[in-house]
């Protein structure tokens, strides 16, 4: 009866270690198979709600010291494509009054591009004076590679974008911002309509050393 037992406390001591090999191996394949996709190669079908919902609360598991959230992110829905097209398209011409008819319609297509297109934004509240502006952005940039690493577990691609009319008041009307707040990127998620090679990643030695 002892070497039934011992025997199978062995198989089940294991089966643990091989479900231990086979979650490590995975996360590796997760965060290094993960690649930025331009939102020009990222088309439908796009997460659908219940997918939606888990890729968003993986941003809960980001560290978030005195647990402030110092970020949220916003979905811009199909119907409101359009108004962010407009504010790229007037962004452009302020910068550039000579900016051709092809330029401006491509700085409103950016808003159409992608299924599944949210802004990330940063709040810097001192409801903490403990707490830096830095730390709450680092917190909003784990949480946006939660985001990235969840939406590749299901299999879609991903990309973040910026350019300089995010910095703009346009942007800033447009989704409310209060003058805590700071938009930091788009994210695009969607199906990869066309493959690239990925460039080349530093090696260990390129950012890490000993003190």
């Amino acid at each position: 009866m002892l070497r039934q037992i011992t025997h199978k406390t062995s198989i089940t001591k294991e089966s643990h270690e091989q479900q231990l090999t086979m979650m490590s191996q995975f996360a590796e394949q997760l965060i290094h198979g993960r690649t930025h996709v331009s939102p020009k190669r990222l088309g439908s079908p796009g997460p659908n709600l219940a997918q939606k919902e888990q890729i968003l609360l993986a941003a809960n598991a980001a560290p978030d010291h005195g647990r402030m959230v110092p970020w949220r992110f916003v979905e811009i829905g199909e119907s409101s494509r359009a108004l962010l097209g407009e504010v790229f398209y007037q962004c452009l011409l302020e910068r550039d009054t000579d900016a051709t008819s092809t330029q401006l319609q491509e700085a409103r297509d950016k808003a159409f591009r992608g299924p599944l297109l949210l802004l990330a934004i940063a709040n810097y509240q001192d409801s903490n004076i403990q707490i830096s502006k830095q730390e709450k952005l680092i917190s909003l940039g784990c949480a946006i590679q939660n985001i990235l690493l969840s939406a590749n577990a299901l299999a879609f691609g991903s990309g973040l974008s910026s350019g300089k009319a995010l910095q703009s008041h346009r942007i800033r009307i447009l989704f409310e911002l209060s003058s805590e707040e700071e938009p930091i990127c788009f994210i695009t998620i969607g199906t990869v309509l066309k493959e690239k090679l990925g460039r080349a990643r530093p090696s260990l030695a390129d950012y890490f050393s000993i003190f």
